[in-house]
C-alpha cells in the first residue's frame, strides 16, 4: 500500500474513533434528551486537533521494522496531549462546568482503546499481506561474511516486517549467491549497480565501528541516488549489553556500557517492594522465633551487618541474622566461611545451609537498596580482589543486588574458593542482565521455593 494513502486512511479511521467514542461514551454516562452544544464543541475540537498533533508526534510513522508497544505509546501520549489542549480550550472558554467529568474520563478511556485496536489490527493485516510477499521493502546489505548472514537471519526470522534482502556485499569473499538466493558481490562498483538496476531504496551497513573507510566509500557511491543508507554497527566484541541507543543532549549515542535496565524499572521496583511486603508480613513470625534462636546461640546482636555494593557502586549495609560467634577480623581483609569453619555458630550453621540467614534483606528490598531477584552483593573488600582478575565482574552492580538470582538458582552459590567458581556465577550475571524480562524474575523466585533453600555450597 503507498504510504500516502495508508497515512489518510489511518487519518480517517481515527477521527472516526474519536467521535465514535464521544458519541457512545454520552449515550453510556448520560441521561436525557438534551445535548448540550459544549460537548459537540469538545468533540469536534480534538477531532481537529488529533488531525494537527498526530503526525507531529509520529504517530503515523512507517511501521516496518517498528515495534507494536513502542507506536502505541507513542500514539497514546499523542492522544493526551489532544485531550489535554481539548480541556485547556474549555476552561478558557469558561464551558467545563456544562461538560461531564465522567463522559470525559470514560470517552478518552475508549478511545484509547479503539485507536490502539485499529492500529493492531491494521498491523496485523499487513503483516499477513507481507508474509504473502507484498508490499515489501528490497533491501541490500554491506558488511563481512558474518556480519551479513547475521542481518540476513533477522530479516528471515522476522518476515512480516516488510523487508527482503536483494544483494549483499562481501569484500572478503568470493561472489556468489547465498542459501537464500541473494546475490553475493565482492566489489562495490558491481554491487551499486546492482542496487541501482534492481532499484533497491535501503542499503544496510552490517559494519564495526573500525570500518569507517568502507562507511564512507559506500556513502560517497550512492551520493547522487534516493536511496536510504543506515548503520547497524557491529558492536558484539566490545558493547556487553547489546549496545543499545539511547538519547544524549538531542543526538543518538550508542551504550556500549551501561544501565540496561532503564526501560523498565517500574515494574521490577513494583513487584520488588509488594513481594518484599507480603514476604516480611507472612515470615514475621518465623523471623522472630530464628531471631530468639540467634540471640541464644551465642552473646552478640541478633543482625549481622556488613557494607556492600549497590547499584552504580552506591554502597548500602545489607542485613542478615548473624550465624558467627562475634569476632574481630584483620582491616581490610574479609574471609568467607568455609567448611568446618570454627567461627559458625551451631544455629547459624542451619540458618546457613537453609539460607534463613537472608530473610532480613527483605528489608533492604523495602529501602529500595537491593531487589527480589538480581547478582549476589559480595563483600566490599571481595569486589576490589575479583574486579582486577574476572572479566566483568565489576558490570553486575550496573543494577540492584538480589537476593536470589540466576546464578544461584544454577547452583554457583556458597564459597567461591576459586576463581573460576567466580567467573561463572559473573557470566550467569551478566546473561541475566542481558536477557531479563519480568517473567525471568518469576521464574528465578519460583525456582528458588521449587529447589528450596539449601544448597550443597552453602555453610
Amino acid at each position: 500500500m503507498n504510504p500516502g494513502i495508508r497515512i489518510q486512511l489511518l487519518r480517517l479511521v481515527d477521527v472516526v474513533s474519536i467521535i465514535t467514542c464521544a458519541v457512545v461514551a454520552f449515550v453510556l454516562r448520560l441521561s436525557g434528551p438534551d445535548v448540550h452544544h459544549a460537548y459537540a464543541t469538545c468533540t469536534s475540537f480534538s477531532a481537529v486537533l488529533a488531525l494537527t498533533l498526530f503526525p507531529a508526534m509520529g504517530a503515523y510513522e512507517s511501521w516496518r521494522g517498528r515495534s507494536l508497544p513502542g507506536l502505541a505509546s507513542r500514539l497514546m501520549l499523542a492522544w493526551l496531549a489532544v485531550q489535554t489542549c481539548s480541556l485547556l480550550l474549555m476552561f478558557s472558554l469558561h464551558i467545563t462546568e456544562n461538560i461531564s467529568r465522567l463522559w470525559f474520563a470514560s470517552w478518552t478511556a475508549m478511545a484509547a482503546a479503539l485507536l490502539t485496536a485499529t492500529r493492531f489490527v491494521a498491523r496485523s493485516v499487513l503483516r499477513q499481506m507481507r508474509r504473502a510477499g507484498h508490499n515489501l521493502r528490497n533491501v541490500a546489505i554491506v558488511g563481512s561474511a558474518t556480519q551479513c548472514a547475521r542481518v540476513l537471519g533477522t530479516i528471515g526470522q522476522y518476515p512480516g516486517s516488510g523487508f527482503r534482502a536483494a544483494a549483499a556485499l562481501h569484500l572478503n569473499t568470493s561472489a556468489g549467491t547465498a542459501n537464500n538466493n541473494v546475490p553475493i558481490f565482492n566489489e562495490l562498483c558491481s554491487f551499486a549497480g546492482h542496487v541501482r538496476a534492481s532499484q533497491v531504496r535501503e542499503v544496510w551497513l552490517a559494519l564495526s565501528l573500525s570500518d569507517e573507510n568502507l562507511v564512507a566509500a559506500v556513502a560517497e557511491e550512492f551520493s547522487g541516488d534516493l536511496i536510504n543508507i543506515r548503520l547497524i554497527p557491529d558492536v558484539s566484541s566490545f558493547a556487553l549489553f547489546g549496545g543499545s541507543t539511547t538519547d544524549l543532549l538531542g543526538a543518538p549515542a550508542l551504550n556500549l556500557f551501561g544501565s540496561p535496565l532503564d526501560y523498565a524499572p517500574l515494574l521490577k521496583e513494583v513487584f520488588d517492594r509488594a513481594f518484599a511486603l507480603v514476604s516480611l508480613l507472612s515470615l514475621a513470625p518465623l523471623m522472630l522465633v530464628i531471631a530468639a534462636l540467634v540471640k541464644m546461640s551465642s552473646p552478640g546482636p541478633v543482625f549481622f551487618m556488613q557494607r556492600r555494593q549497590g547499584m552504580d557502586g552506591r554502597v548500602f549495609r545489607i542485613y542478615k541474622f548473624r550465624t558467627m560467634y562475634v569476632h574481630q577480623n584483620d582491616d581490610g581483609v574479609v574471609k568467607q566461611a568455609a567448611r568446618g569453619d570454627t567461627r559458625i555458630t551451631r544455629v547459624g550453621a542451619f540458618l546457613r545451609r537453609t539460607s534463613l540467614d537472608e530473610l532480613p534483606q527483605f528489608l533492604n528490598v523495602l529501602r529500595g537498596e537491593m531487589s527480589v531477584v538480581g547478582p549476589r552483593p559480595h563483600a566490599i573488600e571481595h569486589d576490589e580482589i575479583y574486579r582486577n582478575c574476572v572479566s566483568h565482574y565489576i558490570q553486575r552492580y550496573r543494577i540492584k543486588p538480589g537476593i536470589t538470582g540466576w546464578a544461584q538458582v544454577n547452583g554457583y552459590r556458597g564459597e567461591t574458593d576459586q576463581i573460576e567458581k567466580m567467573q561463572k556465577r559473573v557470566e550467569h550475571d551478566l546473561y541475566y542482565i542481558r536477557n531479563w524480562t519480568f517473567w525471568l524474575d518469576l521464574r528465578i523466585v519460583l525456582s528458588t521455593i521449587a529447589k528450596g533453600f539449601g544448597g550443597t555450597n552453602a555453610y
